[in-house]
C-alpha cells in the first residue's frame, strides 16, 4: 500500500497546483437518505429567519445592534454568559459525536457540504453531465457549446449565491428589515447592498471554485479528528481484511475463483475514488480529507452487487470491529463526554429559568464624588440602564431604596415607560442622611417597580464622608 497520501493531499499535484476534482454522481440508499436530511435542513435554514414566535424572529444574530434571538427567545449582551455556555455545549456535543461516530456531521449536516453536494453539484451534473462528460468539457476548446454551458452554470451559481447571501442577511438584520429593504429598492440602502454583494462574491467563490478545499484547508474540524478519533470510533471504513485477502486486491475476471487464489473482494475498480468529492482513496484508511459522505459506500455496494459479493466492503465501522470483530460499545471516554454534556445542559436549563425578563444596572456617575446638602444629607449621582426583554411595554417604572432610609430623585419624570425589547437609560440622585451610613462605601439595594409590583432588584455603592464611619 502506498503511503505518499500521508505527505500530501489528493487535490494538489506534485507541482503544487490545484488538482480539480470531478466526482462521479453518487447514487444509492445512503445518498437518498442524505438528500432527505439535506433538503429538510435547507428548508429550515431558509425558513428560520422568517418564523416568528411571540413576535420574536426564530433565529437572529444582529451583532451590530447586539440583539439575538435563539429559538424565539430574545438574548441581550447581558445574557452573553448564556451564549458562552451554549457554545461550550455545542463544542462538547461535537466532540462526543466525533468520538463515537467520526466526522458524520460534515457529511450529513454541515451547510458547506449540503450546499455544495445537494445544490451546486447537482446543477453542475444537470448542465455539464457526469464525471466523464465534465472532464471532456474541461479539456475541450472554448467553442460555442462550452461557452453556453459555462455562462449558464456560472449565472445560476451567482443567482443562488445571491439568494444565500440574502438569507444570511435576514439572520443578521432581521427578516422584517430585509423585506423592507427589498421593497424600497437597493438604491435606498446602498450601505447594505454593498456588503450583500461582497457576501454573494464570497459564497460564489466558495461553491464555484474553492469547494472541497474549505473542508481540507480552511475548516479546523478535520484536524480535530486526529485528536478525537480512536479505534473504537465509527467511521466510513474499508474492510481491508476482507478486501485484501492474503494476496491483495485483483481486477475482476469472470468465473475466476478469487478465494482459492487468496485475493480479497476488492476488484480495484477505483469507483470509490472516482465518486469521492474530496478525491481520496478510502482504502488507505481514515484521512483528514474524508467527510464521511458515504458516497464510496453506495458505489462499492453497487459494485459488490454486480459481482455477486456481499455488501459492506466499505461501511460504517470502527477499526476495532474490522480487526477484532468487536461490536460498538459506549466506552469510558464517551461516558465522560456524556456526563460533562449532561452537566452543562443542566446548568444552561437552570440559568434559563433564572433569567430575568428585566435587567437593571445602576452605576455611580464616573468621576463624581458625593455632595453634602442641608440637614446632613449626602447625595450621589447615578446612571441607570433598564433592559426590557419582553414583548410588552413596562409602564409606570420607578425606583425605591430597600436597604436604607432615603429618597431617589429622577432627573426627568418620577415614573417612565420602558418599551418592549428596548433599553432605557437616564440619571438619578440618591439622597441619604449621613446618620444612616455605616461607612464611606455603603452597599445600596434598590428595587425597580412597575406600579406597585417589584420587577427587579439591583445593588450599587454609595459614597459618604469618612467621618461617619
Amino acid at each position: 500500500m502506498e503511503e505518499n497520501f500521508r505527505d500530501s493531499i489528493g487535490t494538489i499535484t506534485e507541482e503544487g497546483k490545484r488538482a480539480w476534482v470531478f466526482p462521479k454522481k453518487p447514487s444509492g440508499r445512503f445518498y437518498d437518505y442524505r438528500k432527505y436530511v439535506s433538503y429538510a435542513l435547507l428548508a429550515f435554514l431558509v425558513a428560520a429567519p422568517f418564523i416568528k414566535i411571540n413576535g420574536h424572529q426564530f433565529l437572529m444574530f444582529n451583532v451590530v445592534e447586539r440583539r439575538f434571538n435563539i429559538f424565539g427567545l430574545p438574548f441581550w449582551p447581558q445574557d452573553f454568559h448564556l451564549v458562552v455556555v451554549s457554545m461550550i455545549i455545542g463544542v462538547v456535543f461535537i466532540a462526543l459525536f466525533t468520538v463515537a461516530y467520526g466526522r458524520i456531521f460534515c457529511g450529513w449536516m454541515c451547510p458547506q457540504t449540503i450546499f455544495l453536494e445537494m445544490v451546486f453539484r447537482r446543477i453542475e451534473y444537470w448542465i455539464d453531465g457526469d464525471r466523464g462528460a465534465q472532464m471532456r468539457l474541461d479539456k475541450s476548446p472554448w467553442n460555442g457549446k462550452k461557452i453556453r454551458k459555462r455562462v449558464l452554470k456560472w449565472t445560476i451559481f451567482f443567482i443562488i449565491s445571491f439568494l444565500i447571501a440574502n438569507v444570511f442577511l435576514a439572520y443578521l438584520i432581521g427578516s422584517d428589515r430585509l423585506i423592507q429593504y427589498i421593497t424600497e429598492g437597493p438604491t435606498a440602502h446602498l450601505g447594505t447592498m454593498v456588503p450583500l454583494l461582497i457576501f454573494t462574491a464570497v459564497f460564489y467563490f466558495i461553491f464555484a471554485w474553492f469547494r472541497e478545499q474549505v473542508c481540507i484547508i480552511a475548516c479546523p474540524y478535520g484536524r480535530l479528528q486526529g485528536v478525537l478519533l480512536d479505534d473504537k470510533s465509527i467511521v466510513v471504513a474499508y474492510d481491508h481484511k476482507r478486501g485484501e485477502g492474503e494476496n491483495g486486491r485483483k481486477k475482476f475476471r469472470k468465473n475466476e475463483d478469487r478465494d482459492a487464489l487468496g485475493h480479497g473482494d476488492c476488484i480495484d475498480c477505483f469507483q470509490c475514488v472516482n465518486v469521492c468529492p474530496t478525491g481520496i482513496d478510502i482504502r488507505n484508511g481514515t484521512q483528514l480529507e474524508c467527510v464521511n459522505c458515504t458516497a464510496c459506500i453506495d458505489e462499492c455496494d453497487h459494485i459488490m452487487d454486480s459481482i455477486n459479493k456481499p455488501k459492506g466492503l466499505i461501511r460504517y465501522a470502527s477499526e476495532d470491529e474490522i480487526l477484532n470483530k468487536n461490536k460498538f460499545k459506549f466506552t469510558a471516554r464517551m461516558k465522560g463526554y456524556t456526563a460533562v454534556l449532561a452537566v452543562l445542559i443542566g446548568i444552561l436549563i437552570g440559568m434559563l429559568f433564572l433569567r430575568n425578563e428585566v435587567e437593571a444596572n445602576i452605576l455611580r456617575l464616573p468621576g463624581q464624588l458625593y455632595e453634602r446638602k442641608e440637614n446632613n444629607i449626602i447625595s450621589n449621582v447615578y446612571t441607570y440602564k433598564l433592559v426590557n426583554k419582553t414583548t410588552k411595554d413596562i409602564e409606570n417604572v420607578s425606583f425605591k431604596l430597600m436597604s436604607h432610609r432615603g429618597t431617589i430623585k429622577m432627573v426627568s419624570q418620577d415614573t417612565f415607560k420602558v418599551p418592549a425589547e428596548e433599553l432605557t437609560e437616564g440619571t438619578l440622585f440618591v439622597e441619604i442622611n449621613a446618620s444612616e451610613l455605616t461607612g464611606d462605601k455603603d452597599k445600596l439595594k434598590i428595587a425597580v417597580y412597575s406600579g406597585d409590583e417589584v420587577i427587579e432588584t439591583t445593588t450599587t455603592q454609595f459614597l459618604g464622608p469618612r467621618s461617619y464611619n
